[in-house]
């Protein structure tokens, strides 16, 4: 749980509390307005002059005067970039509010005249009785779960609490007075609770059923786009579930899958064969319908075995195969889930091993990616080595490439042919909204689509649109077949074309946005394609309309939990295909690249839920450059990503971005431009991440011959490449050069920035830090306790620069068996951390084992309460000082 509070500055800031102790905090329960204050105005320090901001004031100000330091606002609170924190913010938000120290109800349309409203309720009690806040769908769980509210009008005046505005909230709710007391919900009847959100509504229809998760108490996926009746069911199957076995399928069961009876029936009898983990692999062509034939056959399982547990995890990439152990592991709430160091496909793969358990199916979709596997390459990531084994288990992959399937499951391959005719009539008229009398033309369709899956649906939906007749259609597509091929081929890529063809045509002529939103994912990568990241519609209705567009012609499928987008391998290739035919490639790349630019966020730690979302888009969209063209926004969308791939340790990617900037901006801007040399300077700042001190080195070296000549030596950014040389140096033990470097540094940041100046006290640590490396504690201990004392008074004795000075100070001191100096201030360090940043704060616990280490070193380990080392672990042998 991510939670607000202001720093010491009074500025507003946040803690994630994830696998720690939970302080007390206020929620703050409103209706969302137009100007809201988001999540990515927190991280990026923006925002503040939106109307929504003045709710964050709110909530963080009454918190204060109720002295609760921290506090909680939906809006800038969760990350909706991750999808695993989205999710599990919304399942938990009944809890947030049930145990929250204070709940306020802010009505933005109620308002209070008066000084002292609850002396003059009768001013505004009719806008109270009126209030929106009253008909939303979310605000019924906030109501109820907390023990009591107060309720505040829009100049933050309060009205009165839950208990002393009850018989109004009764008479407005029609919720029994119990209910608003505090009782059991599971007293009250399913239809009682229902009947509670009679007459609230919600922007997204599906929310209706959504908010009744917290008053049901059951945990759901959120699939935008499903429709309201088809959320309630699921809500409804989420009630059933909570008393049975899980049940983890992100698609419904479609109601239209005919045959491929004989192929069940071999599957079936391969899952049960054997006494250890079966293993079974559907492959074929794309389109053929592989997923439809594993989704019918898990409902099928379901059906005939209610005990077994059944889970799906798409494989399609890395990061998919990761949030898919990670959703698992958060259902089952398997110990350890909610650890960010746990790695989650080792909990699932121990936790389905074991025999308590019981029966489960777990199915690996789109599981090409393993081939990876194989390829020889130690720093790939194995699908296998994270498969769960026990008797009681089965698991079905589902993959294009046969030799794939033959590693994942020798033996046991379950080839897909095309359908047969039957099987296919009977798919045609299924999709058909009028049945088609037309024999011999049918039979001509069906060949002509090569009785592909997915080809019939989309050749369904045109006739459907276009209300033609078979033979219509089927003399189009002999046009496009021969318009594209010059010949009537019948391999599974040319048919999707032809019929992609038939569609985005149509598509074209009709709904432009939807057309524009096809190409446009045809320049990214395939899978997830985020609603946000698609190009700004006019207006959400034009969205909604054209996403709706193609999900029914079966370009797109809505990955409805996550509000994205999915296009099948062959309707992207078709995509790419018809751009580099038309000539528009380049041009609809160049709108990808300029749209991810608008959409990438910077390196901030707080933004890794998107950049991690969209890095696949963006070096899919960045891959495509044949006439190898220079522009602007690609150079500046490889150096978001590069810092991105470089903030994440994945250093050997984000030095393949960050030459290719590099050498794009020594042709373009000239080697002596700021860009250029900070580009330099990254990049050898990478190369010292990988131990490659000799390559950074000699760009260090190069870089700060150029700034030296070109800016001056006192330039700020010629002394920050002199103290990243500096640093290279002393990684590798060379102190004395190291020194002189900083001492160069040191100085001149004195002379020219002062010596209260960050930079300039960051000077001064580093050139402790080598004198103390060399054994030169004295030299050591006057420089830190220079910068103690200008850090206590410039920035004040709590703030973190100056507890971290004070750390560095007790070591030197701890260096020289001064043990008393030594423990006074490591006493004052982790007394003022539990009080600023909390016990759990890494921070206090590193402060906590260094207390505990100076105690036990000079024979005064009794005098250590056990709270002050109690998280350290083997800390006599292990301690972690801070150096710079």
């Amino acid at each position: 749980m991510r939670l607000l509070c202001f720093n010491s500055l009074g500025r507003l800031t946040s803690a994630n509390f994830s696998k720690k102790a939970l302080p007390p905090y206020a929620i703050l329960s409103h209706t969302w307005g137009e100007e809201e204050f988001l999540f990515d105005d927190l991280v990026n320090s923006t925002g503040e002059g939106k109307a929504g901001y003045k709710k964050i004031m709110f909530c963080g100000e009454q918190a204060a005067r109720d002295r609760i330091q921290y506090f909680w606002v939906d809006t800038c609170c969760i990350n909706k970039w991750n999808l695993r924190e989205l999710s599990d913010a919304i399942n938990s938000m009944f809890l947030w509010y049930k145990n929250a120290a204070a709940c306020y109800a802010y009505l933005s349309d109620v308002s209070t005249p008066m000084a002292d409203a609850q002396q003059h309720q009768s001013t505004w009690e009719v806008t109270f009785r009126e209030s929106r806040w009253f008909t939303r769908g979310w605000t019924l769980q906030e109501l109820l779960a907390p023990a009591s509210i107060d309720f505040y009008s829009s100049t933050g005046q309060r009205l009165g609490g839950k208990d002393s505005l009850e018989q109004q909230i009764h008479q407005i709710t029609r919720i029994p007075v119990a209910a608003l007391q505090g009782d059991p919900l599971d007293k009250f009847s399913v239809a009682e609770r229902m009947a509670w959100m009679t007459g609230r509504q919600t922007t997204e229809a599906e929310d209706i059923a959504y908010s009744l998760i917290g008053i049901f108490g059951v945990i759901m996926e959120f699939r935008y786009g499903e429709g309201k009746e088809r959320a309630q069911e699921r809500l409804k199957e989420a009630m059933e579930k909570a008393r049975t076995a899980p049940f983890i399928v992100p698609f419904d069961q479609n109601a239209r899958f005919v045959g491929r009876e004989s192929q069940l029936n071999e599957l079936k009898e391969k899952l049960q064969a054997g006494a250890t983990t079966a293993r079974v692999a559907i492959t074929g062509p794309g389109g053929i319908g592989k997923t439809q034939l594993a989704l019918e056959l898990v409902y099928r399982f379901r059906q005939e075995r209610k005990i077994c547990s059944v889970f799906w995890i798409s494989a399609s990439d890395k990061e998919s195969l990761y949030q898919g152990y990670a959703h698992i592991a958060r259902q089952l709430k398997i110990v350890g889930w909610d650890d960010e160091k746990a790695d989650v496909r080792k909990l699932v793969q121990l936790y389905l091993s074991n025999e308590s358990a019981g029966p489960w199916l777990l199915v690996f979709d789109n599981a090409d990616e393993a081939r990876q596997e194989f390829t020889g390459s130690s720093n790939a990531e194995s699908l296998i080595e994270y498969l769960p084994s026990s008797e009681q288990g089965a698991i079905i992959f589902i993959t294009v490439e046969r030799e794939t399937a033959a590693k994942l499951a020798p033996g046991n391959v379950v080839e897909l042919p095309e359908m047969e005719q039957d099987m296919a009539r009977r798919m045609l008229e299924t999709c058909l909204v009028d049945p088609a009398n037309e024999e011999g033309e049918a039979v001509l369709l069906l060949q002509g689509l090569a009785y592909l899956p997915l080809a019939i649906a989309q050749a369904a939906t045109y006739i459907n649109v276009n209300k033609i007749t078979l033979k219509e259609y089927l003399r189009l597509l002999a046009g496009k077949k021969v318009g594209l091929f010059g010949a009537v081929p019948r391999d599974s890529e040319s048919v999707i074309a032809a019929t992609w063809l038939l569609a985005f045509e149509q598509i074209r002529r009709n709904d432009a946005l939807a057309a524009d939103y096809l190409l446009f994912m045809g320049c990214v990568d395939r899978n997830d394609v985020p609603f946000a990241l698609l190009p700004p519609a006019l207006t959400h209705d034009q969205e909604v309309h054209a996403i709706q567009t193609l999900n029914a012609y079966s370009l797109a499928t809505k990955r409805t939990a996550e509000l994205a987008l999915d296009l099948h391998r062959l309707v992207h290739s078709s995509t790419r295909n018809w751009l580099e035919k038309e000539g528009l490639m380049s041009q609809q790349t160049h709108v990808a690249i300029t749209r991810l630019l608008e959409v990438f966020p910077d390196d901030n730690h707080g933004n890794r839920g998107k950049w991690r979302r969209l890095l696949p888009h963006a070096r899919f969209a960045l891959s495509y450059n044949p006439a190898r063209q220079e522009s602007e926004a690609r150079t500046e969308l490889l150096w978001k990503c590069a810092m991105a791939l470089y903030s994440d340790g994945r250093w050997g990617e984000a030095e393949e971005l960050q030459v290719q900037v590099m050498e794009t901006r020594k042709r373009v801007l000239g080697v002596e431009h700021p860009s250029t040399l900070a580009s330099m300077a990254n990049l050898a700042s990478t190369y010292r991440n990988q131990g490659r001190w000799k390559e950074a080195e000699e760009l260090q070296a190069k870089e700060l011959g150029i700034c030296s000549r070109v800016l001056g030596e006192e330039h700020p950014d010629t002394l920050t490449s002199m103290a990243n040389l500096a640093s290279t140096f002393w990684n590798q033990g060379r102190w004395k050069e190291a020194e002189k470097l900083e001492v160069q540094v040191m100085e001149t940041r004195e002379r020219v920035l002062g010596e209260e100046h960050p930079d300039t006290l960051t000077s001064m640590a580093n050139l402790a830090s080598t004198y103390m490396d060399q054994g030169r504690w004295k030299e050591a201990e006057e420089l830190q306790a220079k910068e103690l004392g200008i850090s206590s008074r410039v920035l004040g004795e709590e703030h973190p620069d100056t507890l971290t000075s004070m750390a560095n100070l007790a070591l030197t001191f701890w260096n020289q068996e001064r043990w008393k100096e030594a423990e006074e201030l490591e006493v004052q360090v982790m007394e003022t951390r539990k009080r600023v940043l909390g016990e759990e704060h890494p921070s206090t616990l590193t402060s906590m084992n260094n207390l505990a280490l100076t105690l036990k070193s000079h024979g005064s380990i009794t005098k250590a309460k056990p709270q002050d080392y109690k998280n350290s672990i083997a800390w006599a042998q292990q301690i972690s000082y801070e150096l710079p």
